[in-house]
């Protein structure tokens, strides 16, 4: 048994790492493509981030290892593949449930981060990218890694999720934590200005933090952000 867990969790560190060179390396090199010269002088930050960000995907394989394998072979995680196991309705109420419960625990521990000892114990990594980079979104302190690598796998184990539902939640983790660490606004105008927009959070919201550091903690929606008062609005930067 522990062979079979140690194999699963070093096959979801290479999931969890070629998912990480996919996303990234995609959106550095829109970057390249928009924004040309954005990145060239940050080559030395780029792979001090990857190195990082390596470090971070074996801390997030190894709980997701230990899921993949529980699911599979106990069944004692909440996963479900029979798309009528639970009515259609739950779909995307249960998208909304973890991506929720996601943003309020990404809120609430990277507040704590945000606590002077544990910035310069942890969270000083994250934010030694100067500017943040699409190599980013990853690049954290073990420490910092294992807060961020606990909280889908517990979810699992309670609240009902179906498999395409969860690979759509990792999805949208993967494809905002990278797109907003890009440097520039991916996003349309009219969207991000939208009443839409003014609830979520894109480039132009998580810059500022990145800016100021002391707000605009969310991952996802604004709504820690404002019910807090840590919403400082959008970085003048992208204009």
């Amino acid at each position: 048994m522990l062979l079979a867990l140690a194999i699963a969790a070093l096959s979801m560190t290479a999931i969890v790492a070629l998912r990480y060179f996919i996303s990234s390396g995609f959106f550095a090199w829109l970057t390249g493509r928009k924004r040309p010269g954005q990145y060239a002088a940050l080559g030395t930050q780029i792979r001090r981030e990857i190195g990082w960000s390596l470090a971070s995907a074996a801390i997030y394989g190894v709980p997701a290892g230990l899921v993949a394998w529980a699911w599979q072979n106990l069944g004692w995680t909440r996963i479900y593949s029979d798309i009528g196991a639970y009515p259609l309705w739950y779909l995307p109420l249960s998208l909304f449930i973890y991506l929720f419960a996601h943003d309020t625990w990404f809120y609430w521990t990277h507040r704590w981060m945000h606590v002077p000892r544990l910035f310069r114990l942890a969270h000083a990594v994250h934010h030694a990218s100067r500017p943040p980079t699409a190599w980013t979104a990853m690049s954290f302190h073990p420490l910092e890694a294992i807060t961020g690598a606990v909280v889908i796998p517990a979810l699992v184990f309670v609240v009902p999720i179906h498999l395409g539902v969860l690979a759509l939640v990792l999805a949208i983790m993967t494809v905002m934590g990278v797109t907003n660490h890009m440097g520039w606004e991916m996003f349309p105008r009219r969207l991000v200005h939208s009443r839409l927009g003014n609830w979520l959070i894109t480039a132009s919201h998580h810059e500022r933090h990145h800016e100021e550091y002391r707000c605009n903690y969310g991952l996802y929606f604004r709504f820690w952000d404002r019910a807090c008062g840590t919403d400082r609005g959008l970085t003048e930067k992208f204009g």
